[in-house]
């Protein structure tokens, strides 16, 4: 079976409050976008000489290289979490990465979600939606999410989501991401929580129009104090006439909304990712 993990992008994002846990409370709004990679899982018919150290599973990955060690990475903890319930036969996995890494995208959660959600559908698991959910929660605060894959408010950290009525069907996506990773522990040490102003899920319900005044980032000024060239792709997006543009999470992505495609998008951003989508 194959399935294309799907990436999201961040409408705002709130740092409300530290939590005593260290942990940080905050509000977005979580809307999944059309720039995927690719996931196949299938039975391992015979052992491989491939196979990841200590486990009975083979797993592959190509295009856009991650590094680390395969065995730490999302998709085979996902398969762990799985096996400490179920009895699961040696797995084929072989993964092509499309989305960028470090981006603020939630690529490798998408990835271990679709992940439980192709095994538990492949081998009739049985698991409902929160089976799962509450079990990618302890991969990752956005892995959830990507259960749901529809627009949502999201709280706490990130995990208690409430599905939301957003359509931004027609816009064009510009995805801008430099060849910069920013470090996400890095990212909220700087940021000082605060009760924003107003809260999201009523900016969203503003025509888009109003959203670069009104739906913020909290991440932007620190990182962009460190990291001058997301701000200066921001800026860009905005002079090519973005009717919004923001970094995604704790970035390094950034992303404009533009009412109509541009041409030569690749051009005008050098050294960097870019895709344009129509959502």
């Amino acid at each position: 079976m194959i399935v294309y993990p799907n990436a999201k992008i961040n409408l705002g994002l709130n740092v409300v409050r530290q939590r005593p846990d260290g942990y940080h409370d905050l509000e977005t709004i979580f809307y999944p976008i059309p720039l995927q990679d690719a996931l196949e899982v299938q039975e391992l018919v015979e052992p491989s000489p491939e196979a990841i150290v200590g486990s009975r599973h083979r797993f592959r990955l190509a295009g856009t290289p991650l590094g680390g060690n395969p065995a730490e990475n999302l998709v085979m903890r996902a398969v762990a979490l799985l096996e400490e319930d179920f009895e699961l036969p040696p797995l084929d996995i072989f993964l092509y990465k499309h989305i960028p890494a470090g981006a603020g995208l939630g690529g490798g959660s998408a990835d271990a979600a679709f992940t439980m959600l192709l095994i538990n559908e492949k081998f009739q698991l049985g698991l409902s939606d929160d089976d799962l959910m509450r079990r990618l929660a302890s991969i990752g605060a956005d892995c959830p999410f990507f259960v749901l894959n529809r627009p949502c408010f999201a709280t706490g950290i990130g995990d208690e989501l409430t599905p939301i009525d957003l359509d931004l069907s027609g816009w064009h996506l510009v995805l801008v991401k430099p060849d910069i990773t920013v470090s996400t522990r890095e990212a909220y040490a700087a940021v000082t929580p605060q009760e924003p102003l107003l809260p999201l899920d009523y900016v969203t319900r503003r025509p888009v129009s109003e959203w670069q005044s009104l739906m913020h980032n909290d991440f932007e000024h620190s990182v962009f104090l460190q990291y001058p060239e997301i701000a200066a792709i921001k800026d860009r997006l905005l002079d090519l006439g973005a009717t919004y543009a923001a970094m995604s999470g704790s970035g390094s992505a950034v992303y404009g909304l533009f009412t109509t495609p541009l041409l030569h998008i690749e051009e005008k951003f050098s050294d960097c990712f870019v895709r344009q989508r129509e959502l």
